[in-house]
This record gives structure tokens, C-alpha cells and sequence, in this order.
């Protein structure tokens, strides 16, 4: 008997969803950071097993969109719940302003639901177990589960969890493939991602990352990136006194795309305005965003 099917994983932003789908799926497919909205697309990554295939969605962090890109980005959370075997709703101890909505969809949807309940590294035991207790109640056929993904605890017992879920189905992908994505959205991804650590405030929100050249030669990938933001004003903090800023990026950027390549890289950034291109559907379109 084999056994597959998607794990759907909604929550809110800052809970630790993309953190806790790393670890469930043992590599870092999507951007993890302490800082909201990090998750723009639909991210898949696949383990499998002898007799198993769990296909982990990471959705991004679900929010009232302001403008048409996080428009784009909560239909990838309207699409989470159309086609899931199993959800995967994360929250974090305390947090419990979650759209009506979605919770009644959580309550009427016959799909089994696991709540992870995260982070409980930085709460008591007392107010965990309040918390456990609230979600148990409020989504009743849930079973409610308290983890830290950061630390990797009780992660085991999710994992368990979805097996004994799963319905019987033959495998949706082939056996060796790890996600859907191509290698280049990776890299964007990583980028992206130490655009995030290095610039504070709206810098990393007006921030996309297009792979414009991608050469694979023996022994080296050498790669060309476009960094576009809304404003003149963003490219010169981006770029930083005579480019100090961008190259601190990029060379970190380029150690982490090493890494998960296992080989050498050069990687040229170019940082460019294209005014308002949150609210272009045409620009959203040729970054790979749906409308």
C-alpha cells in the first residue's frame, strides 16, 4: 500500500511556517526571517519514502492585501484549500486574531487539520498548555500539537502525525524530485532572502529579484541578477556608498547559492527602478506572480 497527498501549511505571517515546512522537508527551500511577508509564492517540497510521498505546500502568510502583489499572494492561500489532503495550520502561543473565515473553513472542511501550535520555546509551560486548550476547543477535530520549529522539537511527532493521514494514493512526482520549483527561483529566493537580513524597514517589501543569465560552465555557475525597486531613493540605499551595501549582499547571497548548488559561483547584481511594480499585473505576471 502506498500513501501521498498534499499537506497544505496556512497561518498567519511571523508564526514560523516557512521555519517548520525547512525542517519537516530537511532542506531550506523557502526564506525563513523574523521579519513579516517573507513567503510571496506557493512553495512545494517533497519527501518521500518507500511507501510514502508527502507533498508540503508553504503558503504565504495570510494578511489583508494593501496592493495587487499581496493580492496575488492570498490567492496562493485561496488555492491551499482547494486542493489539500491534510492542513497544516501554524500559530504561535498567544496569537489568536485569526480571520473568522479561515477558521470556519478549518471547521467545515472535511480534510483532516493539525494545529502547530510554534514557538512555545518563548512561552511557560502553563500558558502552552492554555493555548493547547483554546485550539482544541475552537477547532475540535483538530489535533493540536505544541512545537518549536527553530529548535527542531516535537517537529518528529507532525511528521507522525501526517503519515498516519495520508490517504492511500500512488505518488504525484517522481521519487528523486525534492520540490516544482526550477534551480533559478531558488536563487532569486536567496537573494532575496539576504535582502532581507541586510535592509530594514520597507527597503526589502519594494525588493524583487529576476535572474536575467544563468550559464552552468564546468566547475562554475555564473549568474546575473536584476534587483528591482519602486523608487530612486531605494536604489541608493540598496546600492550604499559607493556600492559597499549591494556587495555585502551579494557576496553573502552568492556563499548561500554555493551552498545549496555544492559549487562555484559568480553572481552579478544590478539593482534597477521599475516604478509601482507591486500594482502592475504585468510586471507580477513576468516574475511569475498569478492574477
Amino acid at each position: 500500500m502506498h500513501k501521498a497527498g498534499f499537506v497544505n501549511i496556512i497561518g498567519k505571517p511571523n508564526v514560523g511556517k516557512s521555519t517548520l515546512m525547512n525542517v519537516l522537508v530537511g532542506e531550506s527551500l523557502s526564506v525563513t526571517n523574523s521579519k513579516a511577508q517573507t513567503t510571496r509564492h506557493r512553495i512545494m517540497g517533497i519527501v518521500n519514502g518507500e511507501d510514502f510521498q508527502i507533498v508540503y505546500s508553504d503558503t504565504p502568510g495570510m494578511l489583508k492585501p494593501a496592493y495587487q502583489l499581496q493580492k496575488s499572494m492570498m490567492s496562493y492561500v485561496e488555492g491551499a484549500f482547494s486542493d489539500a489532503d491534510i492542513f497544516l495550520f501554524v500559530t504561535v502561543s498567544g496569537d489568536r486574531d485569526v480571520d473568522a473565515e479561515i477558521l470556519n473553513k478549518l471547521r467545515t472542511k472535511k480534510i483532516p487539520v493539525i494545529i502547530a501550535v510554534n514557538k512555545i520555546d518563548l512561552h511557560d509551560q502553563e500558558g502552552v498548555m492554555k493555548e493547547l486548550e483554546y485550539w482544541s476547543k475552537t477547532i475540535p477535530q483538530a489535533k493540536v500539537i505544541p512545537v518549536s520549529a527553530l529548535h527542531k522539537f516535537n517537529v518528529e511527532a507532525v511528521s507522525d502525525f501526517l503519515l498516519d493521514l495520508l490517504p492511500e494514493s500512488p505518488p504525484f512526482y517522481p521519487k528523486g524530485e525534492l520540490t516544482d520549483k526550477p534551480v533559478r527561483f531558488f536563487v532569486s529566493e536567496i537573494i532575496r532572502g539576504e535582502i532581507l537580513r541586510y535592509y530594514k524597514k520597507e527597503i526589502p517589501y519594494s525588493c524583487e529579484v529576476a535572474i536575467t543569465e544563468y550559464k552552468e560552465e564546468e566547475g562554475i555557475d555564473r549568474i546575473t541578477a536584476m534587483i528591482y525597486v519602486t523608487r530612486e531613493s531605494q536604489k541608493m540605499i540598496v546600492l550604499g556608498k559607493d556600492g559597499q551595501a549591494i556587495k555585502k549582499v551579494a557576496t553573502r547571497a552568492r556563499k548561500e547559492i554555493e551552498s545549496f548548488l555544492e559549487k562555484k559561483v559568480f553572481l552579478e547584481t544590478t539593482v534597477k527602478v521599475l516604478k509601482d511594480w507591486r500594482d502592475n499585473e504585468q510586471h507580477l505576471k513576468r516574475f511569475g506572480y498569478e492574477i
